[in-house]
């Protein structure tokens, strides 16, 4: 794939995606050294993508400069996301004292992209967000400390129906759309439960498509002399035929058709929603 070629994917993602209310956050991302999501052995160079996101709110107040009548803004609705700036202690129970359970790393384990967490619920006097630990198995959730860190809302969930076979997008809870997806195969289930988005990866094609929305899941039961790594992913196939079907190694294959629909709506830090 020639620079113009990766210009050209890059410049389309952020078309897609750009509202006019919307700054462009662009993340310094690193090369990876091997494909890890759902690949294999001389898959084509993955190529990591700029997420544009909404800006990130500063925690507080308002500036003690705007004017009394000024009206405050309306509390955001939505699921939170945070930016994680550093590695930072995930605890048992939303306090100081809880004992240490895991880490949540800032940055993704396989792409070094910087991490933007789900934050699935807030302690009841907002210090504190419980968030899944990635790539854990098994699976672990925590309280992180909110404190300092940069905040925003999404209203976009993507939900996984693994018996159906099916990827279901919703916004505020109404439906944008549905799509068909290959799944885990019976000797490599992949494993329900809820996870975020981590990695927006760009690929020139082949077993992966031609691009992948890497996730906070791992898959524990890869099939036998497996060789493409263990993180769970959304992307895309060459091989059409399987999608609708449990043919996988545990991510969600889907066509690029529907990878189009996804590009402007799955931002770093949405949430995904498997169940059985």
């Amino acid at each position: 794939m020639t620079p113009a070629d990766v210009d050209g994917m890059r410049n389309h993602a952020l078309r897609a995606s750009w509202v006019a209310t919307v700054v462009a956050s662009v993340l310094a991302l690193a090369s990876p050294v091997a494909t890890s999501i759902d690949g294999v052995a001389g898959a084509a160079t993955p190529v990591p993508v700029a997420a544009v996101s909404p800006l990130y709110a500063a925690p507080g107040p308002l500036a003690s400069a705007e004017a009394p009548s000024a009206p405050r803004p309306a509390e955001p609705t939505g699921n939170m996301l945070v930016r994680v700036p550093r590695d930072l202690a995930v605890r048992a129970n939303p306090s100081p004292d809880a004992s240490v359970v895991g880490t949540m790393p800032n940055g993704s384990k396989y792409y070094d992209v910087p991490v933007t967490a789900w934050v699935e619920e807030v302690s009841p006097d907002g210090r504190w967000g419980r968030v899944e630990i990635p790539y854990v198995w098994p699976r672990r959730h925590g309280w992180i400390a909110l404190g300092d860190l940069a905040r925003r809302t999404t209203n976009v969930e993507v939900h996984v129906d693994l018996s159906e076979h099916r990827i279901t997008v919703t916004r505020s809870g109404t439906v944008v759309f549905g799509m068909p997806a290959a799944t885990g195969a019976t000797v490599s289930p992949t494993p329900p439960g809820e996870y975020f988005v981590t990695d927006r990866i760009g690929f020139s094609g082949g077993s992966l498509g031609t691009f992948a929305f890497g996730i906070s899941g791992i898959q524990p039961k890869l099939p036998p002399g497996w060789s493409g790594g263990n993180q769970l992913a959304i992307h895309g196939t060459n091989d059409q035929s399987s999608i609708g079907r449990s043919a996988s190694a545990g991510c969600m294959r889907v066509s690029e058709r529907s990878l189009d629909r996804l590009k402007p709506l799955l931002q770093l830090g949405t949430p995904v929603i498997i169940v059985p």
